[in-house]
């Protein structure tokens, strides 16, 4: 990405978020724009942060495990960080397995249900 800086508008067009979720992210500190006066501007660093959180969103990790995460970038560097994503991907793996199975079984039990009600009426 270029050294062009977002504006707040623009930060929540570009990734589609909204105005509180972008504040929330910078509340919780995800975020740290650059502030002039009122107005904020996001930099690449931010811009790549944003785009690691949404995808870590998207992943189903907890905004603190990825605030947890982004900050072992800052105090440890790009080898601690990407074990530590290992870990949190091996994890997550794990309980979308889970998540599948129980939903894999659900959906069995239900469709037989169904398949029993349907065949009681004849």
């Amino acid at each position: 990405m270029s050294d062009k800086k977002l504006s707040f508008k623009e930060m929540c067009a570009t990734y589609d978020v909204t105005p509180r979720t972008l504040r929330y992210y910078e509340y919780i500190e995800l975020l740290e724009p650059e502030r002039d006066g009122r107005a904020r501007y996001y930099g690449p660093r931010e811009c790549a942060r944003m785009t690691l959180i949404l995808r870590g969103r998207k992943f189903g990790f907890a905004l603190e495990e990825i605030r947890q995460w982004l900050l072992i970038y800052e105090k440890e560097g790009t080898d601690a960080q990407m074990r530590s994503w290992i870990e949190l991907a091996d994890r997550q793996l794990a309980g979308l397995a889970e998540q599948r199975r129980q939903i894999d079984e659900a959906m069995a039990e239900l469709k037989k249900l169904r398949d029993d009600t349907a065949a009681s009426l004849g």
